[in-house]
């Protein structure tokens, strides 16, 4: 597959490359069609919200999406801007452009990476379309197709759920479903977690008069903690510009259970973005374990099966699993990085786009009150009621009671 670009590849060539190691397909006849009359690349789109910074789980959609390209498709990467402002509030208003550009340079740097060419790549602002009228109005139009139960139902495992939630969760997948129409393309790519949208897109958009299109799911990945990979939680996942000595770190204290694979974030990385990378870059799917601080010969896997046999039989360990995944993506990450320390355009959106968090306000020194007893009083009361030292003229009433009923000016 290395040096290919789709033109010299049968159909069933391109069918097995843009399927391999998808979990779904809705709709296959849709993007078959396609390809067998061949009278234009395929179009593909795949979104994502500009919220908090990409790390390394992207690389599981991009690895699909160099398929898709190699497989000489067109794809559309959706920067959705206001996706990311309407779910619960994750990216303020004012930050999404920045980290929409931000997302732009990951994301090409990435598929630079695993050496795909990015020709028939196109990145869309979802601002540039979604505010004018005619979309508005087609969103309004979904609005009295679709009921609350139903938009909710799609949103569920996307949007974020929250006790008395906005009315901004029930918009984003209606969005999601009119992008299809707007970004004129044959098929939605995401993940599983995805399908419900996926499903009620099928459903209304022709009830608003719009084509049904296919969609691509690719399987759910464990992050390193061994959930779901999530840019708010930093022990699940390596950011794209995570040092060398930051890898290893994360890497060291990811969980990896000797001889489980099911839930094992670092076997499932091998799986869908190490192996696919070796595939694509050098035609040849192969993983390399270094066993010579052992005195042993190197591992060397062809399949993921391979090694979840010698990983249940204990042949290969979760600290030679580590080692080798630590060298693998290092070395996979360093030109991403080598892009950024040269790009100051770069790293002047990253400033923009995250900045650090203001400083909390110091608190403040609570003055207590020392009472009139304390080191360094000004006064002290004397056992008859009176006072004596600096200040007494402020305190004192009067040395007997008649004397102050007549500074009080009260008569009996």
């Amino acid at each position: 597959m290395a040096g290919t670009n789709g033109a010299e590849m049968s159909v069933d060539d391109k069918i097995n490359l843009i399927e391999y190691q998808l979990q779904e397909v809705l709709d296959k006849q849709i993007y078959q069609d396609v390809l067998k009359k061949g009278e234009r690349p395929l179009c593909i789109y795949w979104g994502t919200a500009t919220t908090g910074r990409p790390h390394c789980g992207y690389f599981v959609p991009m690895l699909k999406i160099a398929s898709f390209l190699r497989a000489g498709c067109r794809v559309k990467v959706l920067l959705a801007d206001i996706h990311g402002f309407l779910d619960n509030l994750k990216a303020p208003i004012e930050l999404v452009k920045h980290r929409a550009e931000y997302y732009k340079f990951v994301i090409t740097n990435l598929l630079i990476a695993i050496g795909v060419s990015i020709d028939k790549l196109e990145f869309v602002l979802g601002s540039s379309y979604q505010l004018t009228p005619e979309y508005q109005m087609d969103l309004l139009r979904l609005c009295t197709v679709v009921t609350e139960h139903d938009a909710k139902k799609a949103g569920a495992e996307v949007v974020k759920q929250v006790e008395n939630a906005t009315l901004s969760g029930l918009i984003y997948p209606l969005m999601q479903a009119l992008d299809e129409q707007y970004l004129g393309v044959d098929v939605q790519f995401g993940g599983v977690d995805q399908r419900k949208i996926f499903t009620l897109a099928k459903e209304v958009l022709p009830k608003i008069g719009y084509k049904e299109r296919g969609h691509f799911m690719n399987p759910m990945v464990p992050g390193l903690a061994g959930g779901k990979m999530s840019a708010s939680d930093p022990d699940s996942k390596i950011d794209v510009l995570e040092t060398p000595e930051g890898v290893t770190k994360k890497l060291k204290k990811a969980y990896a259970a000797p001889k489980e694979i099911e839930g094992n974030g670092i076997m499932s990385f091998v799986e869908y973005v190490l192996l696919p990378a070796r595939s694509l870059k050098h035609g040849k799917a192969n993983f390399t374990v270094d066993r010579e601080r052992d005195g042993k010969e190197p591992l060397v896997y062809d399949t993921i099966e391979q090694m979840h046999e010698d990983y249940k039989n204990d042949i290969l360990t979760p600290q030679l699993l580590k080692q080798s995944v630590t060298k693998a993506l290092n070395e996979i990450l360093a030109p991403v990085q080598e892009a950024y320390q040269a790009s100051k355009e770069w790293q002047n959106i990253a400033e923009l786009a995250y900045p650090p968090p203001p400083p909390e306000p110091k608190k403040e020194k609570k003055v207590k009150n020392k009472g009139t007893k304390a080191p360094g009083a000004k006064v002290e009361v004397q056992p008859d009621g009176s006072v004596e030292g600096q200040g007494k003229d402020q305190v004192n009433v009067a040395s007997s009671a008649d004397e102050a009923m007549k500074d009080l000016d009260l008569k009996s």
